[in-house]
């Protein structure tokens, strides 16, 4: 966990430019993410600098934007904000909200890159409302063959922290086997596929 908040503390100053190279993906999740947390009160985890909650604030009621890395709250935190978004320092295993918080849970880019995220599911689905719905979009790094293979090894030699190479089916099935619905899929074409999902809990 140390190693891996270490590694975000590093990067944060890069972070924004990373995610500007797939600007119009981004744009297409922004707009996938709208009307699913429009009026809703929102936790997001991983959230980097915040550029993923600063998008959506305008239709959301309230969101909560967390990371475990202080850097990159830090940089969050430096743009004017609206009220309505607050960033704070969190661990997405144990957090300190209080059982059926929040409309919508997002945790978007970050399942693939932390160890065993099957343990993130649960305290998740604890915050979740029982009638919530979780959003969770993932590169999918299996889907792009050869060169997701490769970059993927770079990106890896370089320090960045992955921990699972999934297809898009492979993902679904992930989230599938640990109580959760999917209600809506798609794969956005980035530098890596990213598998758009939302879920709804699984009953029983």
């Amino acid at each position: 966990m140390e190693k891996r908040k270490n590694f975000w503390d590093k990067n944060a100053g890069r972070y924004d430019r990373f995610m500007r190279k797939d600007a119009a993906a981004c744009e297409q999740m922004y707009e996938l993410l709208r009307p699913v947390v429009r009026h809703k009160t929102v936790l997001e985890l991983a959230t980097g600098t915040g550029v993923i909650a600063k998008n959506i604030v305008n239709s959301a009621a309230h969101i909560e934007a967390t990371d475990a890395s202080g850097e990159m709250i830090a940089q969050a935190k430096r743009d004017s904000r609206p009220a309505k978004l607050h960033f704070s320092l969190q661990d997405m295993f144990h957090l300190p909200y209080a059982d059926e918080s929040f409309d919508v849970v997002i945790v978007a880019n970050a399942l693939h890159i932390v160890p065993e995220p099957e343990k993130a599911l649960p305290e998740i689905r604890r915050v979740l409302k029982d009638d919530g719905v979780l959003v969770a979009p993932t590169f999918t790094h299996a889907d792009n063959a050869f060169f997701g293979t490769a970059k993927a090894f770079f990106m890896k030699l370089a320090g960045f922290p992955l921990h699972s190479k999934w297809t898009s089916a492979d993902y679904i099935s992930f989230l599938r086997e640990n109580g959760w619905t999917v209600r809506k899929s798609t794969v956005l074409k980035t530098s890596f596929p990213l598998t758009y999902a939302e879920c709804v809990k699984s009953e029983g």
